[in-house]
């Protein structure tokens, strides 16, 4: 994305070097230096300008204190080559003492106003990461006979959150999931994934089939959109695409209902295949459609497998060459794999495809049955 999660990476990575007192040396021996070369110069030559980037060099690791500091030192120095180097009082060493000054001063402001938008930055990604804990529950590492390892890399700049979507329930006979992809990206599809994760932890519990509770969250969605601000020209292009999961304790199967999402990946026997839905149905939120164009699909899934759901952001993803991210090619290395490893496993290759900078919001949620000894 550039992701929020590299980003947060880099800026630790940074870190150390940006806050290490033992930096302070560079500036400081620059001034000693250029002073001692400038005093044993002859008169003619004025090396004095040259302290200017003793404060420029601070600004780029230090705060405006530590910066402020330098450029009164490189002023100070600067009286000291005038005192001992032709006069005070000569009007090239007044210019150049006058423009050390003004330089240093514009120096500490530019520090004072990239700290202020440091802060700045830190309060809107601190809400943002609550936000992402509100809207996107950490899904369990364990639930039932179940496995879990998620992930999540939003697209848009400094943002954790998007318009991706997962949720994990609980119900008396097994596990519901849901993984879904609003149409857009970034902080204008919050909204919308909201709608849909909070009527799915409501009606997941009041619908016996996954065909109904379908119905059901599309009609949550559509009265969702009949509010929207700008629902008269723009509800028709509103939409989620969904997959519906329903994974019973004691029976060694899966059922899915599918609503124009991409279909999941099942690793079983160490091999890779599609868990094709025979009639998927259109996304969620196109309203009008007849509750029964939603149907149920059945497939095994027994201990050991592993399901990998996943958004569209991450087999959009495109390289150098403009080459899509082969999801199933590479998940086929990593069959022996747990869910948390198979899903770290592809955002480092995802990103790497990509080369950091993800066009969609990419979301990734791997289920393993466990085996009964586990």
């Amino acid at each position: 994305m550039r992701s929020g999660h590299l980003g947060r990476r880099l800026a630790r990575m940074q870190q150390p070097w940006r806050s290490s007192p033992a930096l302070l040396a560079i500036p400081l021996g620059l001034i000693i230096v250029i002073t001692i070369v400038d005093l044993r110069s002859p008169q003619y030559v004025h090396l004095g300008p040259l302290l200017v980037i003793a404060p420029a060099i601070t600004a780029s690791f230090s705060g405006p204190w530590a910066t402020g500091l330098i450029g009164a030192l490189a002023v100070a120095a600067q009286v000291v080559i005038a005192v001992f180097h032709g006069g005070l009082t000569t009007t090239n060493h007044v210019a150049q003492i006058i423009a050390l000054t003004v330089l240093s001063v514009f120096v500490v402001l530019v520090c004072l106003v990239r700290e202020r938008r440091k802060r700045e930055l830190a309060r809107v990604r601190s809400v943002s990461e609550a936000a992402q804990r509100a809207l996107l529950r950490p899904v369990p590492h364990r639930l039932g006979p179940l496995r879990f390892g998620s992930s999540y890399l939003a697209a848009e700049e400094e943002a954790c959150i998007g318009g991706d979507l997962y949720a994990v329930t609980r119900t008396e006979s097994g596990t519901r999931v849901i993984i879904g992809d609003v149409r857009g990206k970034g902080l204008a599809s919050v909204g919308e994934a909201a709608t849909l994760l909070g009527a799915f932890q409501e009606a997941a519990h009041q619908h016996t089939t996954l065909p109904a509770l379908a119905s059901a969250l599309d009609r949550s969605v559509c009265r969702y959109l009949t509010h929207f601000p700008e629902a008269d020209a723009e509800a028709p292009e509103h939409f989620i695409t969904a997959l519906l999961l329903e994974i019973p304790d004691h029976e060694p199967v899966a059922r899915m209902t599918h609503c124009g999402h991409p279909p999941p990946l099942l690793v079983s026997h160490g091999g890779v295949t599609t868990a094709e839905s025979t009639r998927p149905a259109p996304p969620l939120g196109m309203c009008g459609l007849v509750p029964d164009l939603y149907t149920l699909h059945e497939f095994a899934f027994w201990p050991g497998d592993t399901l990998l759901l996943y958004t569209d952001g991450v087999i959009e993803a495109r390289d150098h060459n403009n080459a899509f991210y082969p999801l199933a090619e590479r998940v086929a290395q990593w069959t022996r794999s747990s869910p948390e490893a198979l899903v770290q496993n592809i955002q480092r290759d995802l990103l790497a495809h990509a080369e950091g900078s993800l066009g969609d919001d990419a979301a990734l949620l791997a289920i393993q049955r466990v085996r009964p000894s586990s």
